[in-house]
């Protein structure tokens, strides 16, 4: 099974200020000359990892990452505001636009699973003539039947232990099934006593949920206060806003896409972004190749997905 790359570290890196008073890190390793290509990560909310880098040949690929606004090590910090007025996504694809242009480069590989996904198809469908190829991982468009299989018990039905832990904050109130809604009023409360718990439980229930196999360590990380709050809050303001999107919207506008060559790859068992999604995309997207990886939950850090980003990857490298 084709392994990531060995671990490297960045050979730049800085903040940009995109307005807003919001200041993105970035990041750039491999080859400066190499091919460009920009990582989008998940949540919204995540933050980038140094695992990530390792899905890009270091030869060939001039890798750009970047945190979103209000996670990793971008500022402000969902953690320590709520206010998130400015964090939408039209927000992040325009931020995407300055970054590109802030370093130089001219077109680039867009790279996007989970909500990196979303954004990606968001970025892409705005400025095909930016992208040379999408590569795809777990799809998410953040239509009303995503966030309800996810959020409104199909999932729980799957994982009806974990599903009890994430409605525990809850507390029995009546929430009318809209679990998002219900969450939104503890994230965004002042009290520590009130968000720290919720968030704690938002964040924990997708790290439970996302890996084929349980991965204690993936649910201690997203467990850590600070982190917890943020992906928590960025994500549930971007749910209750269904993503600033028309209801499917980025499946609709995929024929913005005949141009830019595409691939997907989809874990057949992903609970968090059912692998329907996926296939509704490719119908709508039919140049795009899609790839079911049939042992495979929703993570990056899967065997199976990883591999096939590899394969996928070294084959765009030399593309020009």
């Amino acid at each position: 099974m084709t392994t990531l790359y060995p671990p490297i570290e960045p050979y730049a890196s800085g903040r940009l200020a995109v307005g807003d008073g919001q200041l993105l890190h970035w990041e750039e390793c491999g080859n400066p000359d190499g091919k460009p290509v920009v990582f989008l990560h998940g949540g919204p909310g995540g933050g980038c990892t140094p695992g990530m880098r390792r899905l890009f040949d270091p030869a060939r690929y001039r890798i750009v990452l970047t945190d979103q606004r209000g996670c990793g090590r971008s500022t402000p910090h969902a953690s320590g505001t709520g206010d998130l007025s400015a964090n939408t996504t039209w927000h992040l694809v325009g931020d995407l636009e300055q970054l590109r242009r802030a370093r130089g480069i001219e077109r680039w590989q867009v790279f996007g699973g989970s909500w990196g996904s979303a954004l990606a198809l968001a970025y892409a469908e705005t400025h095909p003539d930016r992208v040379t190829e999408l590569v795809l991982r777990g799809i998410f468009t953040l239509r009303r039947s995503e966030l309800d299989f996810y959020y409104r018990g199909g999932a729980g039905q799957l994982f009806p232990d974990r599903y009890e832990r994430f409605l525990a904050p809850l507390g029995g109130r009546d929430f009318a099934g809209d679990a998002i809604a219900a969450y939104h009023e503890l994230l965004f409360d002042d009290d520590p006593a009130i968000h720290g718990p919720a968030a704690v439980a938002w964040s924990t229930w997708e790290a439970a949920t996302i890996t084929l196999r349980p991965d204690d360590e993936l649910i201690a990380t997203f467990a850590e206060p600070s982190y917890a709050l943020a992906f928590a809050r960025i994500e549930n303001h971007y749910f209750v806003h269904g993503g600033w999107f028309d209801e499917g919207q980025l499946i609709a506008d995929a024929h913005r896409l005949r141009d830019v060559p595409g691939v997907i790859v989809q874990g057949r068992y992903d609970v968090a972004t059912p692998a329907v999604t996926a296939w509704d995309l490719h119908r709508a997207w039919p140049t795009a190749e899609l790839e079911l990886i049939a042992d495979a939950g929703h993570a990056y850090s899967e065997p199976g997905i990883a591999a096939a980003l590899v394969v996928v990857t070294d084959r765009f490298a030399d593309r020009v």
